[in-house]
């Protein structure tokens, strides 16, 4: 209904554009990337918020060695998602890079510090919450008719590939962010499970409204075993019991809403990606996939380099590829890479129903 209702406004708009274009050079699929910090490419970048990563030294691996508003020392897992299906990097969707032929790529949505409910992330100021995010890609598709015209455009939205990666903040930026926090007074931690699985529901709902087809969505990763918790809670250098809880808790039950997701639709759009436990491979055995230590970041301050952000004067280690942290909450880029890996390659215990790779084989029969 919603997609329908968008390219109802594309008739409008492409009869004020003289000169469309239409597909010949249209990339076979385009990639559309939402959610927070982990998979934000620059949006924040351009945003008035405290939740940015445009200071040296973020970037220090990037291609250009410069900071670009990715949360890591180089690429993130939505540039080696593209690196692998042979794509340029999705551009954030404010950046002002994003014109013309670029549209044809795709674009990235994503905001650090947001997280499935509204309130989470207030502290960060002026962030795109997910709602937002899915609005300016309305927006996008509206600029994306004016460039190829109607009937290409939905076919772009309809084959291309989606990226989700949401929940964590709505527990370290949210229910656990201090002590007696207004959420965890509301909601037991079950409660306040289910209920951040119901109210995600709909946000994948809409996705596939706005013509979404085939969208990774991502549980989130081992929250107590981050150096940042690690500092703040625990007092041996272990995971924080609590938090590993709420993340047993909450992905199970956001691959069972996925799965009667699926079965209501009748198709298998949403593919759940198990980050907790590519994750922990690693975190349990640094040693076997090369790193030094998972406890520690490269870049930070305080116990485990945990405490605060990683500034031009903060610690930062030598050789990056030896650390599954870059900072105190986010991933090097070798550790992305080893969880692209999962995503691409991994069995079902990873990636339920299918990895991409067998998805990008069945799509290529159709």
């Amino acid at each position: 209904m919603a997609s329908s209702l968008v390219f109802g406004y594309c008739i409008i708009i492409t009869s004020l554009f003289m000169g469309v274009v239409f597909g010949s050079n249209i990339p076979t699929r385009a990639f559309f990337v939402f959610g927070d910090s982990l998979v934000d490419s620059g949006n924040n970048h351009f945003l008035a918020t405290s939740a940015r990563a445009d200071a040296p030294p973020y970037g220090i691996d990037f291609p250009t060695h410069q900071p670009t508003g990715r949360f890591s020392n180089g690429l993130n897992i939505p540039d080696l998602i593209s690196e692998h299906l042979g794509l340029e990097p999705t551009l954030p969707y404010l950046s002002p890079l994003l014109l013309g032929e670029k549209l044809l790529v795709g674009a990235n949505f994503a905001s650090a510090g947001i997280g499935i409910l509204n309130d989470t992330g207030f502290q960060f100021m002026h962030i795109i919450h997910i709602y937002k995010q899915l609005k300016l890609f309305q927006h996008y598709q509206l600029r994306l008719c004016a460039h190829i015209g109607k009937e290409e455009a939905k076919k772009h939205i309809n084959n291309a590939l989606v990226l989700i990666t949401l929940g964590g903040n709505d527990f370290v930026n949210n229910y656990y962010l201090v002590p007696y926090s207004a959420r965890s007074r509301q909601f037991s931690l079950p409660d306040y499970v289910h209920y951040l699985v119901s109210e995600y529901r709909p946000i994948l709902k809409r996705l596939h409204d706005l013509g979404a087809r085939r969208v990774l969505v991502t549980g989130t990763g081992p929250m107590g075993c981050v150096p940042a918790e690690i500092a703040l809670r625990s007092a041996n250098g272990d995971c924080d019991v609590e938090l590993q809880r709420a993340a047993s808790l909450y992905n199970p039950q956001l691959v069972e809403m996925i799965k009667g997701l699926n079965h209501e639709i009748g198709s298998d759009v949403f593919i759940a990606a198990n980050a907790y436990q590519m994750h922990m491979d690693f975190v349990n055995n640094p040693q076997a996939y090369g790193f030094v230590t998972s406890k520690i970041a490269c870049c930070g301050q305080g116990p485990y380099n945990g405490i605060g952000l990683c500034t031009p004067i903060s610690n930062l280690c030598p050789n990056r590829d030896l650390y599954a942290f870059w900072d105190s909450f986010h991933p090097s880029e070798r550790a992305n890479r080893i969880i692209v890996q999962q995503i691409l390659t991994g069995s079902t215990q990873y990636m339920h129903p299918m990895n991409l790779t067998t998805i990008m084989a069945l799509d290529s029969r159709t």
